[in-house]
C-alpha cells in the first residue's frame, strides 16, 4: 500500500503550522461532509465549549471515515468552520489525538458568521484517499 506524499514546506512557500501545505495521494476519494457537535441522537454536546465540541465532530469524523472503510491515516484535507478563531486551539487539539502530527493533512480554517444552528461553534469537514 502507497503512502500518501506529504509536502509540509514547497520551495519558496513558509512552513504551515501543524499542516501540510500539499498532500498527494492515489486511490478513491471519501468525501466527508462537515461534522458538528452532535451524538448519535442529534443532541448538542458542549453548549458554549469548544474544546467539547471540537472533540465531537472529531469523534463523528472518525465514525464517518470509518463507515467508508477508511481512517484519518487516509484524510489529506481537512477544513475547519469556527465562529471564532480564539476556538482553533481547540479544534487542532481535537484533531491531534486523531491524525500523525508529524505527516498532518493538508488543511483550511475559516470563520464564519454562524453554523447550520446558532449554539454550534465548529463544523469540519474532511477529504480522503484510499490508498491504492
Amino acid at each position: 500500500m502507497a503512502e500518501h506524499q506529504h509536502i509540509t514546506a514547497p520551495d519558496g512557500v513558509a512552513p504551515g503550522n501543524g499542516f501540510s501545505h500539499v498532500v498527494i495521494g492515489t486511490g478513491t476519494l471519501v468525501a466527508v461532509s462537515g461534522q458538528i457537535a452532535v451524538d448519535a441522537q442529534g443532541e448538542l454536546v458542549g453548549r458554549d465549549d469548544p474544546e467539547a465540541q471540537a472533540r465531537q465532530v472529531f469523534a463523528n469524523l472518525r465514525r464517518c471515515l470509518e463507515a467508508a472503510g477508511a481512517s484519518f491515516a487516509d484524510v489529506v484535507k481537512l477544513t475547519f468552520y469556527v465562529t471564532d478563531v480564539a476556538h482553533l486551539p481547540a479544534v487542532r487539539a481535537a484533531r491531534d489525538a486523531y491524525v500523525d502530527t508529524a505527516r498532518p493533512p493538508a488543511s483550511s480554517a475559516v470563520q464564519v458568521a454562524g453554523l447550520i444552528r446558532p449554539e454550534l461553534l465548529v463544523e469540519v469537514d474532511a477529504l480522503a484517499v484510499l490508498r491504492a
